[in-house]
């Protein structure tokens, strides 16, 4: 909705007193040069650039009636896809603070049908009357139901209003088909650690922001950028909360001890480049193997606390999943990748829930390293030399002469036979009769090395005739 009285007001006094406003929302960019990260979105001639290009262009009678900054093509509206506290919002503010246009901001959280509509019956009057156009700002459109974003649809069919929507979930799940197809999607990527170091270090001199009150040591800055988790928002309020409390006590410098005591979180000591690094994920891996839950879930947690990437928790339970469990459990490999799947799709902080179940699966599951012994095993045979020539009657026999050579006489083909198992030889010479993979009696992987005795015994002419199950 567009501000009322008491609205304006308010934002009246903030602008008088910045300090009355979040540290975040002083530093918001009043420029697309100014934001901080997303530069695959904001080169020459992408859609935000034409958008507040185009606005900041001034009206159609500016140009000779032509659409400044894009010639006879207008705006595209825009789908902003990606996590909290990476800009999205601030994107919709510097266009709002660029355009020439009405901009109008609502969120679906509050807004219903009605709000839209009046939006929608503003935009026509302002165009129609004024030749004003009008840019929406929908946060959280997600949570619109399927009849709140069709009442969208004419609106951004006829460009009656520019659409700038903003979404944490998936939009091909939450957003009605017909609305996306008439918009351009926009997925912002997570900030990075120097991405947020930079916006921090503006916001510690900027006349914005704390105007170089304080400073921020290094141990202190890397703790607030683990809290922070990618999310600029959160960096920001942190730093608030940290620079007030050293400034009460009299200190010119944000002690670690000053931003712990703020934000009510411990430093968690995690060099995510470092010995702690390895150490850590090293120690989460010898207490899956060693079948601890508890002690499992304590450096899972210290891991997730400290900000490392859920992507490399994920894959290194997948390692642990074949390296220590093998077929005693052949379902934990399936539920580590499933793990480091969904992990990839919704992120921290629900990826936590993730990760512990895949944990907890692991550490608890039968143990057997006779899978990765196995391959190790033939690795190092196959290094050694020991790679003697493919028997003949293995060998391709499809091509024109390869029967001449003797390619393929004398293979039993093992369907025709009964149990399925053909009495002939498969290694090379080199290693015929060696045994590489050695099953365990734990878990389902009894039933593996029932099965490769009585195999094995079939191949080698003896035994009954059953089959292998």
């Amino acid at each position: 909705m567009e501000p009322d009285l008491f609205t304006a007001a308010a934002e009246d006094r903030q602008e008088k007193d910045p300090s009355r406003s979040p540290l975040a929302v002083r530093m918001r960019p009043r420029t697309l040069d100014e934001v901080v990260g997303q530069q695959h979105l904001l080169k020459p001639g992408s859609p935000l650039r034409r958008l507040v290009g185009e606005v900041a262009g001034g009206s159609d009678e500016d140009t000779g009636g032509r659409r400044a900054g894009g010639g006879p093509a207008g705006p595209s509206s825009v789908f902003l896809w990606g996590p909290p506290g990476i800009g999205k919002t601030t994107l919709a503010h510097v266009v709002s603070q660029a355009t020439n246009r009405r901009f109008v901001e609502l969120s679906a959280i509050t807004a219903g049908v009605k709000e839209v509509r009046a939006v929608i019956d503003g935009a026509r009057r302002a165009s129609g009357g004024y030749g004003k156009e009008t840019v929406l700002f929908l946060d959280e459109i997600h949570r619109f139901s399927k009849a709140q974003q069709d009442s969208l649809l004419p609106a951004v069919e006829n460009r009656w209003v520019t659409l700038i929507a903003a979404t944490t979930e998936n939009p091909y799940f939450s957003v009605i088909s017909p609305l996306l197809s008439r918009s351009l999607l926009l997925t912002l990527e997570p900030l990075t650690d120097e991405d947020l170091r930079g916006l921090l270090r503006r916001a510690l001199t900027d006349a914005r922001g704390l105007a170089g009150a304080v400073t921020l040591p290094e141990d202190t800055e890397g703790h607030l950028l683990r809290i922070a988790g990618g999310d600029a928002r959160r960096a920001l309020t942190a730093l608030e909360a940290g620079a007030g409390s050293a400034l009460a006590k009299g200190e010119k410098e944000i002690a670690l001890r000053t931003l712990e005591e703020s934000v009510d979180r411990a430093a968690v000591k995690y060099d995510r480049a470092g010995d702690q690094h390895y150490d850590v994920a090293s120690a989460l891996i010898k207490s899956i193997r060693g079948s601890d839950v508890d002690a499992a879930l304590h450096y899972l947690a210290r891991m997730i606390e400290a900000g490392e990437d859920p992507r490399f928790i994920a894959r290194r339970l997948m390692i642990s999943a074949s390296e220590d469990i093998g077929l005693a459990d052949p379902t934990a490999l399936q539920t580590a990748v499933a793990a480091a799947q969904a992990v990839a799709l919704i992120g921290f902080p629900e990826a936590r829930i993730t990760l512990s179940q895949a944990t907890i699966a692991l550490a608890l599951a039968p143990k057997s390293n006779a899978a990765y012994l196995a391959i190790d095993a033939a690795l190092a045979d196959v290094r050694a030399g020991q790679a003697g020539a493919v028997p003949p009657h293995l060998r391709d026999s499809h091509y024109q002469g390869a029967q001449k050579l003797g390619h393929g006489q004398g293979y039993q083909y093992p369907h025709d036979l009964p149990g399925g198992i053909a009495a002939q030889q498969y290694a090379p010479d080199e290693v015929h009769g060696k045994r590489y993979y050695a099953p365990t009696r734990h878990g389902a992987e009894a039933r593996y090395a029932d099965v490769a005795e009585r195999v094995r015994a079939r191949l080698q002419g003896s035994g009954g005739e059953g089959t292998t199950d």
